[in-house]
C-alpha cells in the first residue's frame, strides 16, 4: 500500500477492540483521514502526500475494512457501532503520541469522525466532513429520491446473511455499481479496493457497519440530540452527489454545530478522487488556518 503513499510507512496498531491497518507520513500538526465505504484509506492516496507538506497525516482503515481486522458484531451490533470505530482512532492517534489532532472523513468515515468528536471533543481540533448529512437527521427525513440514491443503506441492514450471500456472489459487479463511476479509478487502485472487499469478512463486518448505523448508532444519537458541536465544522459535498442534490447541508449542520463553514465542491461523492485539487485546497486552507 506505500506504493500509493510515497514515503509513507506502513503501520498496524492494537487498539482495545481491533487491529488497525494504516499509512503515515509528513511533519506537521496531526491531521487524521478516515475513508469510507466500500474503500479504504487509499481513497486518500492523492490529497494525504499534499497534505503531508504541512501536516502529520494519518490514513487508516477503518475497523471491518481493508485490512484492519474483523471481529463479530457482538450484541445490538455493537462492535461497529461509530462509538467502537471513533475509540479505535483515539487509541491509534494516542499510540501515535497524538492526544489532539484535526480530523477529516468522508462518507461513512464522516460519520465515524462526527461520533469521534461528539465523545471525544477534548481531542479534536479541528473537524471536516465530507458528503453527508448527520445519521440520525437522514433517517428521520428520508424520501423516495434519498432512498433511491442510497439503496444500499436499507439493503446492506437485511439479516440472516442475505446481502453478504448476494454481494459475494456478484463482488466485482457489486462493489462497481458502488463507485458509481469506475472509470474515475485507475485500474490498478481498483484492483485494490477489489482486493479488499471480496474478503467474506470484509463484506460480513461492512454490512455489520451498517447495521449498527440503523440501530445502536441512532440511540447514541438520539441522546446527543441538541447537544452542539463546538469545534470549528467544515463541510464539504459534491454538487453532482445525492447528499448535494437533496439536501441544504450548511442548515443542516448548522442545526448540530456552532461554527460551521462549507460549500459545495464541483464533484460526484467521492470528491477526494473527482476533485483533488479543489478538495485539497479547501482542506488545506481549514486546517491551516490560525487556531
Amino acid at each position: 500500500m506505500t506504493d500509493f503513499f510515497a514515503g509513507f510507512e506502513r503501520r498496524r496498531i492494537t487498539t482495545s477492540g481491533a487491529d488497525i491497518n494504516l499509512v503515515n507520513g509528513g511533519e506537521g500538526p496531526p491531521l487524521l483521514l478516515l475513508h469510507g465505504y466500500p474503500q479504504t484509506h487509499l481513497m486518500w492516496r492523492k490529497l494525504a502526500p499534499r497534505l503531508a507538506q504541512e501536516f502529520t497525516v494519518v490514513a487508516p482503515d477503518l475497523r471491518g475494512y481493508g485490512d484492519s481486522s474483523k471481529p463479530p458484531a457482538g450484541p445490538d451490533h455493537a462492535n461497529y457501532a461509530k462509538r467502537a470505530l471513533a475509540q479505535d482512532q483515539v487509541e491509534t492517534m494516542a499510540a501515535l503520541g497524538f492526544e489532539r489532532f484535526a480530523v477529516a472523513g468522508h462518507d461513512r468515515g464522516a460519520r465515524v469522525a462526527h461520533r469521534l468528536a461528539r465523545d471525544h471533543p477534548e481531542r479534536v481540533e479541528r473537524l471536516a466532513l465530507l458528503d453527508i448529512v448527520p445519521t440520525l437527521y437522514r433517517f428521520e427525513t428520508i424520501d423516495q429520491r434519498a432512498a433511491t440514491s442510497s439503496y444500499h443503506w436499507f439493503f446492506l441492514i437485511q439479516p440472516g446473511g442475505l446481502p453478504e450471500r448476494l454481494i459475494g456472489a456478484e463482488t466485482e459487479f457489486f462493489l462497481r455499481s458502488m463507485l458509481r463511476d469506475p472509470t474515475v479509478f485507475e485500474a490498478d487502485v481498483f484492483a485494490e479496493y477489489l482486493r479488499c472487499f471480496k474478503n467474506p469478512e470484509t463484506i460480513r463486518a461492512t454490512c455489520d457497519e451498517y447495521r449498527a448505523g440503523a440501530t445502536i448508532d441512532l440511540v447514541h444519537d438520539r441522546t446527543d440530540r441538541g447537544r452542539r458541536l463546538m469545534m470549528p465544522l467544515l463541510v464539504l459535498w459534491g454538487r453532482r452527489s445525492s447528499q448535494g442534490s437533496g439536501y441544504d447541508v450548511l442548515a443542516v449542520w448548522r442545526d448540530h454545530a456552532e461554527n460551521v463553514a462549507g460549500q459545495a465542491i464541483d464533484s460526484g461523492h467521492f470528491l477526494p478522487e473527482e476533485a483533488v485539487e479543489e478538495t485539497c485546497r479547501a482542506l488545506r486552507n481549514f486546517f491551516a488556518a490560525p487556531a
